[in-house]
């Protein structure tokens, strides 16, 4: 039974004419799916909702083609043909017991068209304010623009509305929807009744929203989605600039929904920000208005979640990123279950998945994005076919999810790990500055297993191939991670790097061991783009050391442009002293000076250094997969043997996770080899006469 403490989590929450069963609301956010993969889409959403979150919202979903936000793949409500799309998954929300929302949003200049090919719009003539910086430019808008978007998104709400949705919003946050180009002050220089003073700025919003409650507020609540903050000072969008809107428009919509912009300041990341990092931004908000309001900030603690409430600061507790970690983190805080709740680490790899336009994935929950395409879900797993045991060899992010998930389906696991601690690499990496959430991975599963009769764990115990062999198991999978390369091949260098004779060489499992550079003065070889570079440059420089960050790509932490902290990581880095080179290649490393080559030109530049840290490539540690399988070849009994995670390709903690899970999914699973891997909807043809069989 939950803690009584915890009840006033679970009121129902009155929204215009809507009623939400209780105080946890899954606000929008994207997925990577939209309108390519709408039943994965719909199904991820009814998770949710039978995860008890009171309402559950739709990503951004595009109101026109002049607000299409392509590459990036959202929902569409364009026209009629995308009802039913959009109705599927408002038919799958209800059916788990949840408030269907529908974010509207015009992008305005954050979309460049690129699929449509549409003119972009906007309050000013100026470039589009996209991610890829493309090369378009907005077109100011005339009044009969502006009567064209309040139509089109009166339109939108009424699809909704026959789509079924029983919330709708106004978005005004983030720079994505399009209405907060004209309510900032950056970007709206108007001389017309739509810019200039606060009033005029915030007239086409409170146009918006008004038109959408006439249109649908007899059924539907409508929701404003609106940030509070920039970060810019008053250069930008600021907290007294954004108290003022919302006092000037209080009472007109149903439901406040705050943010920070831009989507990186809203989402940060467990690096550089808090659980609750918004409070300070959303604080004194709600005594402006009579309306509910939300707000998020990796929200994972329910002791936090009943401060925010009581203390008038919220009415509902919003949550993206922690309700796709625990899609069911409602209903363990109603049955009591507080240490089932799987924490978001706040890493972002959800985020990576929208901007690599791939279905979103998640470290802490590897069936999200999976619980249509393959069938998982974040609680529940087929039982065992047979009554074999398995041997699970590693304790690391593969090795705990396979025997924690193993175990849930009934095999007899025993879990085998060479060293005192579970975890594998996050026993080390958790220490690295800003990743100490990161740990919960490791934590959440062992809490599990501990809690599994089934499961056994052998700690300090580096098995052989005669280990496995002679164990006695029917089941064997290896799951011994990776070794960080010290020949500086990765990317840039397919070759080792010439090293002359006792130059001090370190890797990250060095630094890890407790080993140091020898002198003061360091180089930080960065071709893995992720954030191992950069958080051991800051690791090295707040030891007293000297660093400087070399990297073929042209930042530093590259792929982190993704997970939305890169400019972050480099800013931090330079703050702390950091010398960065960019675009340098590794030439070779001597005694007292390492050499890097322009990736462009070749010219080489030598850089005074007692010390070369190589952030490189990693080697499986497989070796053993390939003893056992000696060893069956000459007719040692043992029904499989299979390796995942680092051990069978180095990859992120995230795609070890899956590589647990996938092997846990599919143990002893009979199908077809050639049988499709998982599930997708293929777009429809058209039909009708087609121009190439109709006579010229």
């Amino acid at each position: 039974m939950r803690d009584p403490r915890y009840d006033i989590l679970f009121e129902p929450v009155r929204i215009g004419p809507v009623t939400t069963k209780n105080r946890f609301y899954q606000v929008p956010h994207c997925n990577g799916m939209g309108y390519r993969d709408a039943t994965a889409l719909a199904t991820m959403r009814a998770v949710k909702a039978e995860g008890g979150w009171g309402v559950v919202c739709s990503e951004q979903v595009e109101i026109h083609p002049t607000g299409d936000i392509a590459p990036f793949i959202e929902l569409r409500n364009w026209d009629e043909s995308d009802v039913a799309m959009l109705a599927r998954i408002a038919e799958a929300t209800h059916a788990k017991g949840a408030l269907a929302g529908l974010q509207l949003a015009h992008n305005g200049m954050n979309a460049p068209n690129l699929y449509s090919r549409e003119i972009p719009i906007g309050p000013v003539d100026l470039p589009v304010f996209s991610i890829l910086n493309d090369p378009v430019q907005a077109r100011a808008m005339d009044k009969d623009d502006i009567r064209n978007l309040r139509r089109w998104h009166r339109n939108a709400a009424l699809r909704g509305k026959r789509a079924g949705y029983d919330l709708v919003y106004v978005y005004a946050g983030k720079l994505f929807g399009g209405a907060m180009f004209f309510l900032s002050r950056r970007f709206n220089t108007r001389g017309d009744e739509y810019g200039g003073s606060l009033e005029n700025r915030a007239r086409l919003l409170k146009e918006l929203i008004e038109d959408t409650k006439d249109a649908v507020g007899d059924r539907m609540a409508v929701a404003c989605r609106i940030s509070v903050d920039e970060l810019l000072g008053e250069e930008g969008l600021h907290a007294a600039e954004a108290r003022d809107i919302i006092a000037h428009l209080a009472e007109l919509p149903d439901l406040w929904d705050l943010t920070l912009s831009t989507w990186d300041n809203d989402s940060q990341t467990s690096r550089f920000a808090e659980e609750g990092y918004q409070e300070p931004f959303i604080t004194g908000i709600k005594p402006l208005t009579s309306k509910p309001v939300v707000g998020v900030g990796r929200l994972t603690s329910p002791d936090y979640m009943v401060k925010l409430i009581r203390s008038g600061i919220l009415d509902l507790i919003g949550a993206a990123r922690p309700s796709i970690a625990d899609p069911y983190l409602p209903n363990k805080i109603k049955e009591g279950r507080i240490d089932d709740i799987r924490e978001c680490i706040g890493c972002n790899m959800c985020v990576a998945g929208d901007h690599t336009m791939s279905p979103s994935r998640c470290t802490q929950n590897p069936s999200f994005g999976e619980e249509w395409r393959r069938g998982w879900h974040p609680e529940r797993i087929n039982p065992a076919t047979s009554r074999s045991s398995v041997l699970v060899v590693g304790g690391g992010p593969a090795g705990l999810e396979a025997a924690m998930m193993l175990g849930r389906r009934g095999y007899e696991v025993t879990l085998a790990e060479k060293s005192r601690s579970l975890g594998g690499r996050l026993v080390e990496e958790r220490r690295l500055p800003g990743l100490a959430a990161w740990g919960r991975v490791a934590d959440y599963r062992e809490g599990q297993i501990d809690k599994l009769s089934n499961v056994t764990v052998y700690r300090e115990s580096d098995l052989t191939a005669d280990d496995i062999i002679t164990f006695g198991c029917d089941h064997a999978v290896i799951a011994t991670g990776s070794t960080w390369r010290r020949d500086g091949v990765a990317r840039y260098l397919l070759k080792p790097v010439t090293v002359a004779e006792g130059a001090d060489v370190l890797t990250p499992d060095d630094l890890w061991s407790g080993a140091r550079p020898r002198g003061r003065r360091v180089v930080v070889y960065d071709d893995d783009h992720y954030y191992m570079g950069g958080v051991l440059a800051e690791l090295l420089v707040s030891e007293g050391r000297d660093v400087t960050l070399v990297t073929p790509a042209p930042d530093v932490s590259n792929w982190m442009r993704n997970t939305m902290e890169q400019f972050r990581v480099q800013a931090r880095l330079l703050q702390l002293g950091v010398k960065i080179i960019t675009q340098h290649g590794l030439a070779a490393i001597g005694m007292k000076a390492v050499e890097a080559a322009c990736v462009f030109t070749g010219r080489l530049t030598s850089i005074e250094a007692d010390a070369a840290v190589l952030v490189t490539a990693r080697l499986p540690h497989n070796a053993l997969l390939k003893d056992v399988k000696a060893r069956m070849a000459e007719g040692a009994s043992l029904k499989s043997i299979t390796v995942i995670g680092d051990a069978a390709a180095p990859g992120t903690i995230a795609a070890a996770v899956f590589a647990g899970r996938r092997y846990a999914e599919e143990l002893e699973v009979v199908r077809d080899a050639d049988a499709p891997l998982f599930r997708r909807e293929v777009t429809q043809l058209a039909k009708g006469p087609l121009p190439w069989t109709t006579p010229a």
